[in-house]
């Protein structure tokens, strides 16, 4: 069976406030992009991972694809498979890649094992992975609020924008990228900027990561200047960083040196 894993961006991200648990409260919006990795398991004597594409360092026990297949074998019953991932999706870089390939995971061994689990059932052990797992079982635009995990359908299409994804060769870790931002609640929720024409989000739908990302790490600055520079309707950092997306009406030449560049059409 297989199945390709999509990333998301991040339009907005206003961080709220600071929770007694020591995570922040968010208000973001989550929209699907046909950015995907592959994700492939065929029935096999013995468990087993094979992952190919852009390099995943560490332990593979700690991939997101083995945590999901763990999470379900603690209750329901997985005949031994072997599993195969290509990376494509660069991580580190706000898009969600990881989370989506256990989300994935999870509605493919759903339906490889017939557990005939509802979408729910699934949140629910997705968000046990990571806060925004859950997003990508319905992949569909959601505002999200709370840690990211808490999910709002929206009506808001993208449809024939071309989008560029560029990412510079720079790691930003999520919990300094947090450290460095003082919460507060924004003066305009991104329930009402999402209701403006696109052409008013630049000035409008902002992501609280940048200012301090930016100051640590210019080279992620730059390129937003550049996608603007380009013609960019809007532009912004994903996430907590490091890769910056541009929405266009019309295509472009792109020349960002030494970065990740993919482009697509949103759906």
């Amino acid at each position: 069976m297989i199945c390709f894993p999509n990333a998301k961006i991040n339009l907005g991200l206003h961080i709220v406030n600071k929770r007694t648990d020591g995570y922040h409260n968010i208000e973001t919006i989550f929209y699907p992009i046909p950015l995907k990795d592959a994700l492939e398991f065929v029935p096999a004597p013995d468990f087993s991972f094979k992952q190919i594409g852009i390099p995943i360092h560490g332990d593979p026990k700690d991939n997101f694809v083995i945590k999901a297949l763990n999470a379900l074998k603690e209750k329901y019953e997985i005949p031994p498979i072997e599993i195969y991932l290509k990376k494509t999706i660069p991580f580190g870089a706000g898009l969600g890649g990881g989370s989506s390939d256990a989300a994935f995971m999870l509605k493919l061994l759903n339906q490889f094992a017939d557990l005939h689990l509802p979408d729910n059932i699934l949140e629910e052990i997705a968000s046990t992975i990571g806060a925004d797992c859950s997003f990508f079982i319905q992949n569909k635009p959601v505002m999200a609020s709370g840690i990211g995990n808490i999910f709002e359908q929206i009506n808001l299409s993208l449809k024939g924008y071309i989008i560029y994804i560029i990412k510079p060769n720079v790691f930003v870790s999520t919990k300094e990228a947090y450290s460095l931002v003082k919460p507060s609640p924004p003066s305009l929720s991104l329930r009402e900027i999402v209701k403006m024409p696109v052409e008013e989000w630049k000035n409008t739908m902002v992501n609280d990561f940048e200012s301090s990302v930016f100051r640590q790490y210019p080279v992620i600055s730059e390129i937003k200047d550049k996608l603007y520079m380009h013609g960019a309707t809007y532009a912004s950092m994903s996430g907590s960083g490091s890769s910056v997306y541009g929405l266009f009406k019309e295509d472009i030449k792109p020349d960002f040196e030494d970065c990740f560049i993919w482009k697509g059409t949103l759906e």
